[in-house]
């Protein structure tokens, strides 16, 4: 076996191939792989014939340099009648737009660098990385217009910029041929939610429902709360509602509502028919609310324990809360009436003893507002008092949301 070296696809596209006689059977007309066999050795080679197109396997490739010398004679050239659970280099990868999960961003595919091995047996053919840079741009538009070992010392000059197949995430449109090519995201829900939201926003409305149809339910979740709203109204708009609800379910309350707020009452409603019952009743209950006060910003999921709880009370709270541990800072104690009597800040449970009574731990002075506090009001009480969250009261005293940072660093954000 010989060291690697690599082969540009537009220089095996349009290649004559000749059989094994020497005689010229055709040109190649596309590369082709078998995702659920291998997602990166070539499969095979379609070579338009006088008979029609052919699959060439790659295991019948002697060689590729300026031509494609097979092992076999151009009768033995299967009929290539269907690309149906093949991956097309040319169709489905040249020009297209992918992820660089590695980037974090959205590129355009300019050429494919294929790896070839010889064996003693034929030429083994496995995809490299992608060209996204001026290299392989230039090397496409000046093919046939120059001579081959001209171009190649032309192109030799530019720097490549490549991205190494491993960090590629296909963008697939054709949910048919994404679920039969089986071709995963799970580079892509790997990633911190806001760089999936920077990527989505560069791609096309049908690539972007591409997107949200594939990922995990949380991931697609966090990822649509960080996109703006009039994109999050898009997004969601074009998947069906029982696909949209799964992800609505997902997202903090007080973001569901906005969301859904935001669509035609028909697209809402339907939404909502699909969501399960207790997350519906919670998103319904704050889309009652004016979406510019302090219970239209606020979560109905915060973390509560008794007035009488201890440091070690509250820690097992922690671990049996079914809400979003990330968006806890702060725990609230309630007593018998549901009336809010005090707030512990997360860091405290790490300083104090088990057994101490959360009421007698070190606590600032509490701040609260009321429901139809104007938002504004809730940015300025945030920046007057450095609060991490705030608590909204009913006129009883009683704990009814909590409005955390990220609440208001969205509204702020809305209002830019």
């Amino acid at each position: 076996m010989v060291p690697h070296t690599s082969l540009a696809l537009s220089e095996i596209l349009g290649a004559t191939v000749v059989d094994s006689t020497g005689a010229v059977a055709g040109r190649v007309r596309e590369v082709a792989l078998c995702p659920q066999e291998d997602p990166i050795r070539i499969s095979l080679l379609v070579v338009k014939t006088r008979q029609g197109e052919r699959a060439l396997a790659a295991s019948q490739i002697r060689s590729i340099n300026g031509d494609v010398r097979a092992l076999v004679v151009t009768s033995e050239f299967q009929p290539f009648s269907s690309p149906e659970g093949y991956f097309l280099l040319d169709r489905d990868l040249l020009d297209q737009q992918i992820i660089d999960v590695n980037g974090r961003k959205v590129v355009r595919v300019n050429d494919v660098d294929i790896l070839t091995e010889a064996t003693l047996q034929h030429l083994v053919l496995k995809i490299g990385a992608v060209d996204v840079g001026v290299r392989g741009f230039v090397r496409r538009i000046m093919k046939g217009l120059v001579p081959a070992h001209a171009l190649r010392s032309l192109t030799n000059q530019i720097p490549p910029k490549l991205i190494p197949w491993e960090f590629v995430d296909l963008i697939e449109t054709d949910p048919a041929r994404r679920v039969k090519l089986k071709i995963s995201h799970d580079k892509l829900g790997k990633m911190h939610p806001a760089d999936i939201a920077d990527i989505v926003e560069d791609l096309s409305p049908a690539e972007r429902e591409a997107i949200f149809e594939t990922l995990d339910e949380e991931v697609a979740a966090e990822a649509l709360e960080e996109v703006e709203p009039k994109l999050q109204r898009s997004i969601v708009e074009s998947l069906d509602e029982d696909r949209a609800a799964d992800i609505v379910e997902e997202m903090d309350p007080d973001a569901a509502a906005d969301l859904l707020g935001d669509l035609t009452e028909e697209k809402s409603d339907a939404i909502l028919e699909e969501m399960q019952p207790e997350q519906r009743e919670e998103v319904e209950e704050l889309l009652e609310f004016n979406e510019n006060t302090a219970a239209g910003r606020m979560n109905t999921q915060y973390l509560v324990v008794g007035a009488r709880a201890t440091v070690n009370d509250a820690i097992q709270a922690l671990k049996q809360f079914e809400g979003d541990v990330s968006s806890v800072v702060t725990i609230y104690l309630i007593d018998d009436n549901a009336k809010l009597v005090g707030s512990v800040p997360l860091q405290t449970l790490v300083l104090s003893p088990p057994e101490v009574l959360l009421l007698d731990t070190p606590r600032q002075p509490m701040v609260t507002c009321k429901p139809d506090t104007a938002e504004r009001e809730v940015a300025e009480l945030f920046d007057k008092y450095n609060l991490l969250s705030l608590p909204v009261v009913d006129d009883d005293g009683r704990l009814v949301g909590v409005i955390t940072a990220d609440d208001v660093i969205a509204l702020l954000r809305d209002q830019m």
